[in-house]
């Protein structure tokens, strides 16, 4: 007989929430016969098995009484065993409530917990000794909770952050290291506010799991790009409460007047194969919470698996998520991770899909930052500028012409103005402003800006897959020598490549995003995939040097001078109806002579110097931006009407002498006239 009194309950809200006389369990199962609740002591040994007495629309749900917080549990689900038709349940094996705001332990991957054997029958040996337990957790927002901080669109400059890299080598109390309390100690502010960004973006803190080949190789998932929970936070960045400590972390970034996003993976998890991990959503309901077709996983993301955002169920799950970590914990924004697949209704992507169109409409949701990465690798999976409004974009696009434009490629000078210009030709006028573009030299998944400039080739070998892995072609240069060098010419040139990409970031129309550890000089020793080095590749290193203080510098230089002239970042056009409803700026492009471009010089191949003036529409301000990649000696004469020029910043290449311009060396320079 069982030990609690038990009676129907409600089917909302989903998950374990504490009443007034136990605990209400809700759980989405739409083709399971039999749910069972499985109660465990501190001990993690099983005590009692509820079956579930109520169900509609797919959800079980039932009240039990007697049972109190912090109470441990999982889920048992019967049903059809027919792998052909994507249903594998499996009443061996214990299952994580999609819902648990808290889990015992972090997953580590275990044979055992596969609802398949090798013969494609079921696994029948019990998981329970191997699948965290969920935990009722009831989590609250803290008491007076910092206001989110109000950043303009034309002010907002996004960090890339991972809380155990940024703090691990921070020179704070060794239990504050690699932790989201690091991340808040006083040097970690301090230098955030010193570079003068807006924005942090937190790279994944899902609970997350290592894949099994990297266990196997005695590797660790150090990005989090592989998570079970959508609502668990990571263990592994905390000391002691992982829930108060993310908390306690967003509300000292907000107190120092940050808005903090974080990045989501709600596209894949980390289940991945079929004959893999059922301790989940494919316990559940396999059937529906993945995509298939024709008895097989359409794989849209190159994790084994693709989360099927198309069915009511999953974007019921994921809104729910997103407000959350909003309301609850505190974020400020998403950015999404693999974010086409969230497009996708049953195959292809439409900007009407349903999941985003839930989340436009929110009233919570829609009012946070939102940043998408437009692609997976799935059909017709490169989505950039296809997104709908509210949504900005990661533009892929950018880093790519940028790159080649200061590497010296020919034919690219009239493509590199266009992404100067916010990328019109897949941000086009009328529809979508400049600022959707979230423009970007580099990202977590590729070179760090000093590897890009110094490494030919990927050097992968630490990630043990014979350097296949990662990208390919990777549009850097070495200057001459690959790797570290102690030539003083070769670390100067490459000094000063790295401040022009800041500079043209910085003064590019959109919103920019920065690389965390690009303005210390971070090395990851040319891997441009580091997804599983949890060790001094990926810790960024703290130690003073030159070449860290120009790029910091440059980059807090660079902050205040886009929030004083905020024509850098989106200039109002004339021919844009998106702008009909205000004075246009206006835009000339100049050559070498400091005459307007004809098509002669548009055409000119390897065209190496460009320019143009920006005059805001009440005349207030001209602006004179140069850049100039070659490294012969060039004498520019000033703009017509130039009058008196302030410089406002310059690479050490450019200078200002008699009435000209001097270019040595490559380089960029921003300038007001008057």
């Amino acid at each position: 007989m069982n030990s609690y009194a038990v009676n129907n309950g409600h089917a909302f809200p989903l998950g374990a929430s504490v009443t007034d006389n136990g605990v209400n369990f809700a759980v989405v199962s739409e083709d399971a016969t039999k749910l069972m609740l499985c109660l465990f002591d501190e001990q993690d040994n099983e005590v009692e098995r509820l079956p579930f007495v109520a169900k509609q629309r797919g959800i079980w749900h039932m009240e039990v009484l007697g049972l109190t917080e912090n109470q441990r549990y999982g889920l048992r689900a019967k049903g059809p065993f027919e792998p052909n038709h994507q249903r594998l349940f499996n009443e061996y094996k214990l299952l994580i409530d999609p819902y648990a705001k808290a889990l015992t332990s972090k997953l580590v991957w275990h044979a055992d917990q596969a609802a398949i054997n090798e013969q494609g029958e079921a696994h029948l040996v019990d998981s329970a000794y191997c699948v965290p337990k969920s935990i009722v957790k009831t989590v609250r927002p803290t008491p007076n909770r910092p206001k989110r901080t109000k950043v303009l669109p034309s002010q907002r400059v996004l960090y890339e952050l991972h809380v155990k890299g940024f703090s691990q080598q921070l020179p704070i109390d060794d239990a504050l290291k690699g932790t989201y309390l690091g991340v808040i100690s006083e040097p970690g502010i301090a230098h955030l506010t010193e570079l003068g960004i807006t924005t942090i973006q937190l790279m994944p803190c899902f609970s997350f799991a290592n894949e099994r080949h990297l266990q196997e190789l005695k590797l660790k998932n150090y990005w989090g790009y592989n998570p079970i929970s959508f609502f668990a936070v990571e263990t592994s960045y905390a000391q002691q409460d992982a829930i108060v400590e993310f908390q306690q972390m967003v509300d000292g970034l907000r107190n120092a007047g940050f808005e903090v996003i974080l990045d989501v993976v709600y596209n894949h998890t980390a289940e991945s194969e079929l004959n893999q991990s059922s301790v989940c959503y494919r316990g559940l309901d396999n059937a529906h919470y993945y995509r298939h077709a024709e008895g097989e996983y359409l794989n849209y993301t190159g994790c084994g698996n693709c989360f099927d955002t198309y069915h009511p169920a999953s974007i019921r799950l994921i809104c729910d998520s997103m407000r959350y970590w909003v309301e609850v914990m505190g974020v400020d924004g998403f950015r999404f991770d693999l974010g086409v697949d969230l497009g996708r209704t049953e195959h292809q992507f439409t900007p009407r899909a349903p999941l985003l169109q839930a989340i436009l409409q929110d009233p919570i949701l829609s009012n946070t930052c939102l940043v998408m990465e437009p692609w997976d690798i799935g059909p017709d999976g490169y989505q950039v500028g296809q997104f709908p409004r509210g949504f900005l974009e990661c533009n892929d696009q950018y880093r790519d012409t940028v790159r080649r434009f200061w590497r010296g490629d020919e034919g690219v000078t009239p493509i590199f103005a266009t992404r100067l210009m916010g990328s019109r030709d897949y941000f086009h006028k009328g529809r979508r402003s400049a600022l959707h573009s979230v423009n970007y030299i580099t990202y977590h998944d590729g070179y760090t800006l000093n590897d890009l400039v110094s490494y030919h080739r990927r050097h992968n070998l630490a990630n043990m897959e014979n350097n296949r892995d990662g990208h390919g072609d990777n549009i850097s240069q070495n200057f001459g020598h690959e790797g570290p060098t102690d030539n003083l010419e070769i670390q100067a040139q490459r000094l000063n490549q790295q401040l022009c990409f800041i500079a043209t970031l910085l003064l590019s129309q959109g919103t920019p995003h920065l690389l965390g550890g690009d303005e210390l000089s971070h090395s990851q020793q040319g891997n441009n995939n580091a997804y599983c080095q949890d060790n001094e590749i990926t810790w960024l290193s703290w130690q003073q040097s030159e070449a860290r203080k120009a790029l910091q510098t440059t980059i807090s230089s660079l902050m205040k001078i886009r929030k004083a002239y905020p024509i850098l970042a989106e200039v109002y056009l004339e021919d844009d109806p998106l702008y009909q409803h205000v004075e246009p700026d206006h835009i000339e492009w100049l050559n070498q002579l400091s005459q307007p471009m004809s098509e002669l010089d548009w055409a000119e191949s390897e065209r190496d110097y460009l320019a143009l003036t920006l005059t805001s529409a009440d005349l207030s301000n001209r602006l004179w931006l140069v850049f100039y990649r070659d490294d012969q000696l060039l004498h520019v004469p000033l703009p017509s009407n130039a009058g008196k020029i302030d410089v406002l910043y310059q690479t050490p290449g450019l200078h200002i002498e008699d009435k000209q311009l001097i270019c040595d060396y490559r380089g960029v320079l921003l300038a007001k006239l008057t």
